[in-house]
């Protein structure tokens, strides 16, 4: 029976791979050597990468990879992804080379407000703390000078404070919303640190107000936080061409575009489509993220919310054929930074800031809605053409040739097999007991 641990993270790293390997992974001989192969040869590296979370005991690789040839209103780029997912990078280069041909993307910041909340109680009367917010509110602004001083030096800070009475939902619940620019940081500690004081001065200035010392009712806080729901911080990016630019090989043009467009609007109406259709999306979305250094977790949940804005989940992407001319575009949240976290200190990180020619963060803003804008086109493409499984198997061909122990011999055959014939897991392992036969 397994027992529990105590003072774990006061362990050297040595002590907590022998204490995993002795109490959860006893059958597994090469359990530690395979722990110890993900180690940086680096020893100055590896204690950076140590130090980035807790108990670290080895370092998990994803692939990062360059989707080439996006051009982005006029200019050039090359974007980093950081995937696991096979067809991932493949689909976004496809997606630029085509787009390349016919003009390449549009982009633009729409806005840039991020937000937190100092969520609180309050029992009494509604107007006694109307009253006392608009008393406190100076106060409350005063009080983080010295939090806000650079950013304020920089052109952000504060923006607004108003208090939000929810009630009516939920008995004795009210917020003061706080909205903030914070220009190319992501600006989580810093909303935080700025709630965080006010929320004390709040308390501390509601036990002097008389009108809540006569009825004995003060206001009392719940917690303070920043929001990862970012429907202010915004961008939009776009492509477009004349239908008859979209005639290839393979498809007519009008056609490809009407069913296109239709499959659109099936993942605004179908919300059962709408989420993969999204999860596409996000694939392009999360990989530029992920290799930029910025929060994923934090876009994938600001960015579903906004799907579900009208109070259904829905497509993040529209499109439109007015006139001739075939539109698709996006838009999205994107609270990220390009200072601050991870950006400056682990160094892939910054080699993909160089790459991307060192944005800033309304740049970065652009650059991510149109890798999400080029995975859902790649996707739907084939979708309405060859169907999604011709490009995404040859894709995971390797990975099943890997799984399978292919030799190099192996793979260099079974590739050029499966150039004519199409892909499964069944279909490979039958094809390497042939060969092997």
């Amino acid at each position: 029976m397994k027992q529990p641990v105590s003072g774990f993270s006061k362990k050297t790293k040595a002590e907590k791979i022998d204490w995993l390997a002795s109490n959860y992974l006893q059958d597994n001989p090469s359990a530690i050597d395979i722990l110890k192969k993900y180690w940086n040869e680096d020893a100055q590296l590896q204690q950076l990468h140590d130090d980035f979370i807790e108990n670290t005991l080895s370092n998990y690789y994803l692939p990062f990879g360059i989707a080439p040839n996006f051009l982005i209103n006029q200019k050039l780029y090359a974007l980093p992804m950081v995937t696991e997912e096979s067809s991932v990078v493949a689909a976004a280069s496809n997606a630029a080379k085509f787009w390349l041909e016919r003009g390449g993307f549009e982009a633009e910041v729409i806005s840039t407000e991020k937000n937190g909340q100092i969520h609180f109680n309050f029992f009494g009367n509604e107007k006694d703390i109307e009253a006392f917010f608009e008393v406190v509110k100076p106060k409350l602004r005063n009080s983080i000078q010295s939090i806000e001083k650079n950013m304020k030096a920089r052109g952000g800070g504060l923006l607004e404070l108003s208090l939000v009475d929810k009630s009516h939902i939920l008995e004795g619940y009210f917020h003061i919303h706080a909205t903030f620019e914070t220009l190319d940081a992501m600006g989580a500690n810093f909303i935080n640190s700025c709630l965080e004081q006010m929320a004390t001065v709040f308390e501390e200035e509601a036990k002097s107000f008389e009108k809540f010392q006569k009825e004995k009712m003060y206001p009392e806080v719940v917690m303070s936080i920043l929001s990862n729901y970012v429907p202010e911080c915004l961008v939009r990016a776009q492509v477009s061409c004349r239908v008859d630019e979209l005639t290839l090989k393979h498809h007519d043009g009008k056609q490809f575009a009407e069913k296109f467009v239709r499959a659109i609007e099936i993942a605004k109406t179908e919300t059962r489509r709408a989420v993969t259709h999204n999860k596409g999306i996000m694939n392009g979305v999360d990989a530029v993220v992920l290799a930029t250094g910025n929060d994923f977790r934090a876009v994938e949940a600001g960015v579903h919310a906004y799907a579900a804005r009208n109070s259904y989940y829905g497509s993040l992407t529209h499109a439109k054929i007015e006139d001739g001319i075939f539109t698709f575009w996006i838009e999205l949240p994107l609270a990220v930074g390009t200072v601050g976290g991870l950006t400056s200190l682990h160094p892939l990180t910054k080699l993909a800031f160089e790459i991307l020619q060192k944005p800033d963060a309304k740049e970065l803003m652009k650059i991510i809605a149109v890798a999400g804008l080029a995975q859902n086109f790649a996707a739907i493409r084939s979708l309405v053409t060859t169907g999604i499984q011709k490009g995404h198997m040859k894709m995971h061909l390797m990975n099943i040739l890997n799984q399978l122990h292919a030799t190099k011999a192996e793979k260099k055959v079974a590739m050029e097999f499966f150039i004519a014939n199409p892909v499964s897991h069944s279909a490979v392992v039958d094809f390497l007991e042939k060969l092997r036969s």
